[in-house]
């Protein structure tokens, strides 16, 4: 009996691992397995191991190699940007209620959540909107802007439509905003802390140029491992840290660095920035003839997002069906997967396509797709055959 062939399109949820990085890693599971803070031999091997991947990452993004804090990925790595920066007001002095934190209403739950467990807590938060483009309202964001603002967390690369923001105008508008009203540009707050998962993978970064001073990095999202990733925390910047314990990391992230992974981590980092320009253009191309074929041949379809600010291989779409969630089920059953949203998000409809003012039917039934390494037009084509067959 033929059997249909897996076409996974959900890269940007998961990526598969790449032989060569799982060529890098294989030593440091039963080999080189020494831990990375003992002094003996296989100790200083597994340090080793940590210090070289840790620059190479840094060499990548322009940052030094002390910046760099290797975690769990980007879900803690957010968490601990946002921890480490409000605690360490509290500890300074400065009270929960008086502090204004400003994020956008299409953030990754690690985000979103996180910031309204504080605000819970007693922060104000304010939640800036988005263009129907699904780009962050810049005038609002200016306008939201208060001397008691000492958080702003806006991701660099939405996770579900695929959307580039603005960044480099957020850092001026923030840099603006503490020389003409808090009238001190060498203010540490505002601090800015940035979501680059997404981004990661197609967007070439020089960190020291851009004005951000926390960066969450993720590496399953880049063909490296599950499990692993890294915050940049800016040369000056002191946050406190979100795990307490031994002084791993030069003291900012406790726990027994995972060697294996932080290896896999800085090849899969390295591969990817090689490869960069070309698969930028081959998926833009993919990309751009997915969402053409989609939009001529099934009627009422709509586009979720900006697409000349988008990711080259994302493609969010609202297609007329009875549901976005029986959708994925019938797709899935005919060998295609995709996603409805976040897989980070329990809430049963994207909140992200409802910030964009879409219709409650358009929210319905709105799907990702994220094309990757092995996304070839033959599998383009029988996904949109799928679509169209959709109940």
């Amino acid at each position: 009996m033929f059997k249909q062939k897996r076409v996974y399109m959900d890269y940007a949820a998961a990526t598969p691992v790449k032989k060569e990085v799982k060529k890098a890693m294989e030593r440091y599971w039963d080999i080189d397995f020494g831990n990375a803070g003992a002094i003996h031999t296989e100790g200083i091997t597994a340090r080793k191991a940590v210090r070289e991947s840790r620059k190479i990452i840094a060499d990548i993004l322009n940052a030094n190699p002390e910046e760099l804090v290797f975690n769990s990925g980007g879900t803690e790595a957010n968490n601990s940007a946002i921890f480490g920066v409000l605690d360490k007001l509290v500890e300074d002095g400065m009270k929960i209620e008086d502090m204004h934190l400003i994020t956008s209403k299409m953030e990754h739950p690690s985000v979103l959540n996180y910031l309204k467990y504080f605000q819970k807590r007693g922060a104000s938060l304010d939640l800036v909107g988005i263009t129907k483009e699904g780009i962050i309202d810049l005038k609002q964001f200016k306008e939201l802007l208060k001397p008691n603002t000492v958080l702003v967390s806006i991701m660099f690369v939405n996770n579900e439509i695929g959307s580039i923001q603005p960044i480099e105008e957020v850092v001026k508008i923030i840099r603006g905003f503490k020389k003409k009203i808090l009238k001190n540009h060498e203010s540490i707050t505002p601090i800015f802390h940035s979501d680059f998962a997404q981004a990661l993978l197609f967007i070439p970064l020089n960190i020291k140029k851009s004005g951000i001073d926390l960066l969450s990095l993720d590496s399953q999202k880049i063909y490296g491992p599950k499990g692993c990733g890294a915050l940049y925390i800016r040369k000056g910047l002191e946050i406190n840290s979100l795990i307490i314990g031994g002084t791993q990391e030069n003291s900012r992230r406790s726990g027994t660095e995972n060697t294996p992974l932080i290896v896999g981590f800085a090849k899969a980092l390295e591969l990817a920035s090689k490869e960069q320009i070309q698969e930028i253009k081959r998926l833009t191309k993919l990309r751009n003839y997915f969402i053409n074929e989609i939009l001529n041949k099934i009627p009422k379809a709509d586009l979720n997002g900006s697409l000349e600010n988008r990711l080259p291989n994302n493609i969010n779409i609202s297609i007329p069906a009875t549901n976005n969630d029986f959708s994925v089920i019938q797709l899935d059953a005919k060998g295609v997967a995709c996603s409805t949203k976040s897989s980070c998000s329990t809430q049963k409809y994207s909140y992200v396509i409802e910030a964009l003012g879409k219709s409650k039917k358009q929210i319905e039934n709105s799907l990702r797709f994220s094309l990757g390494k092995s996304t070839t037009k033959k599998e383009v084509d029988y996904v949109v055959k799928c679509l169209l067959n959709l109940k």
